[in-house]
């Protein structure tokens, strides 16, 4: 079987200061994945640089929502052609993949798109994914294209996942600020301890930072994908990984792969509301693998319809697990601390005995 690699690439790696392409890098990254490509691999690309294309083609700073969705509508055509430029040399095909992401929270665009992804990969070419900036606002924002490379990965069920930006992987400290500090070469687990390292990193062209950076390695590693974060900048980092090694920092797998319908509920699908639970039913999930009854219930927050996915928290309001309804936030409150004996009494009917069934349900942290 193929070895299949998702490689995303950061602003900072695409442009220059200025906002322009770097059409060189752009070629040397591309001269890499080639290689990759003839060793037999399956690479799908993760591009950012529409807005930063955009911004170097009009000299202009977009500050608007308006203005930054113009930037990448202008930019997206030239950043595609370099690709398809550079692919040509080697005699391969690119494809444009423009995602929102409502189009994963969709269960049926989420297939759709998986499956285009993995034809054009069966007939040999390069899907070049980025984010449709031209038509998402923020309630449909992926937020950075770490996230979207994340997801990408495991809905193609990917065996690595690698991040270029402009540092040589995850640091103690920021090393553009700070002078003394460490790689850390291998993460097996993400701590809060990283999570507090991570905070506050981020650049001008970009979007994301090491924090973003984590939350990909957590959608990537709970589905058994290997992450890396490497320094696009640097010549054959690409290559380097392809045969084995590690030139920045490297993200284990998870040990209990999330299936992939569940890997759905848990990273694609958008929060409608909470359901908060006592200590009862968060043993009872966690440790027993029940489904949520709503004997054990004390609270329902937002408003959602059956089917909508929800955070479950805990007593403290910490999230632990996230699934789909089936009922509606207001038979919830209703039925709420009830036995399900009473579900019927109390709503006039009784669809499910549970309020989220253990299939749906995704456990996210003990």
């Amino acid at each position: 079987m193929k070895k299949r690699i998702v490689i995303k690439i950061g602003t900072t790696v695409l442009t220059k200061p200025s906002g322009v392409i770097n059409e060189a890098t752009i070629e040397r990254i591309v001269d890499d994945v080639a290689e990759l490509l003839n060793s037999g691999a399956e690479v799908i690309i993760v591009t950012s640089g529409a807005i930063g294309a955009g911004l170097g083609r009009l000299k202009l700073q977009g500050g608007s929502i308006r203005e930054k969705q113009a930037l990448a509508s202008i930019g997206q055509g030239h950043l595609m052609s370099i690709y398809e430029k550079f692919f040509r040399k080697h005699n391969r095909l690119v494809a444009q993949v423009l995602l929102t992401s409502d189009d994963l929270a969709q269960r049926q665009r989420y297939l759709n798109a998986r499956n285009t992804l993995l034809t054009l990969l069966s007939l040999g070419a390069v899907p070049v994914v980025n984010e449709n900036d031209t038509v998402a606002v923020e309630e449909i924002k992926f937020g950075d294209n770490d996230r979207l490379s994340a997801l990408v990965a495991s809905k193609v069920e990917a065996d690595q996942l690698v991040i270029l930006t402009d540092v040589d992987g995850f640091f103690s400290q920021d090393p553009r600020v700070e002078r003394k500090v460490k790689l850390i070469k291998e993460i097996e687990a993400i701590t809060p301890d990283l999570e507090e390292k991570a905070s506050g990193r981020g650049t001008q062209r970009g979007t994301g930072g090491m924090v973003t950076k984590l939350e990909a390695a957590r959608i990537a590693t709970a589905s058994g994908i290997t992450m890396y974060i490497a320094n696009g900048n640097k010549e054959k980092v690409i290559r380097e990984i392809w045969k084995g090694e590690n030139p920045g920092t490297k993200f284990l797998p998870g040990k209990e792969k999330i299936v992939s319908r569940k890997r759905w509920i848990a990273f694609d699908t958008r929060i409608e509301g909470k359901i908060a639970v006592d200590e009862g039913a968060r043993e009872a999930l966690l440790k027993r693998g029940k489904s949520l009854l709503p004997s054990g219930i004390s609270g329902v927050e937002g408003r959602f319809n059956t089917g909508a996915c929800v955070a479950v928290v805990d007593t403290e309001g910490k999230e632990f697990a996230r699934g789909l309804t089936s009922y509606s936030s207001d038979e919830i409150e209703k039925i709420k601390g009830k036995k399900t004996s009473q579900i019927e009494t109390t709503l006039g009917y009784k669809d499910y005995d549970e309020v989220i069934h253990r299939d749906n349900l995704v456990i996210l942290k003990e």
